[in-house]
């Protein structure tokens, strides 16, 4: 009869481990995890103006190639090419200015490592250590 020692160790999986060289652990607060969590906040500002100037150019395709004999038509048409070409652009631009947080949010992670070979600083403090003789000096009263 097995005992229920054997009986586990029968159904464990097998467990194979690759040893790394090193090991960087980074300290961050929540904020920076929100950041990189929910990605780029403005991807959404790429996502409708491909959209929007994909739909105006396949407008404008249908504007050059078409003959439309009705006004209210053509005017509904060149209104959908402007509106969609122009909020589109915004959007390109909009998202090209803002679409590096979380980028920047994990190089700020990153600058924390000091270069190897640098000694890290006490955490909590960015004090500079005090010199013999280089104390400063109090103001007489």
């Amino acid at each position: 009869m097995k005992t229920p020692n054997q009986v586990q160790n029968e159904f464990a999986p097998a467990i194979r481990r690759a040893r790394l060289d090193n090991l960087t652990i980074y300290e961050i607060s929540d904020g920076e995890l929100n950041i990189i969590e929910k990605g780029s906040p403005d991807s959404i500002y790429l996502t409708i103006s491909v959209a929007l100037i994909t739909s105006a150019a396949s407008f404008l395709g249908s504007l050059i190639l078409t003959d439309i004999k009705s006004i209210a038509v053509l005017f509904a048409f060149i209104s959908i090419v402007v509106v969609g070409l122009v909020l589109g652009t915004i959007l390109l631009i909009l998202w090209k200015r803002s679409s590096n947080s979380v980028a920047d949010c994990v190089a700020t992670i990153r600058r924390r490592l000091p270069p190897e070979g640098e000694p890290a600083k006490p955490s909590g403090t960015d004090a500079q250590p005090v010199i013999a003789g280089d104390a400063p000096q109090a103001a007489p009263p």
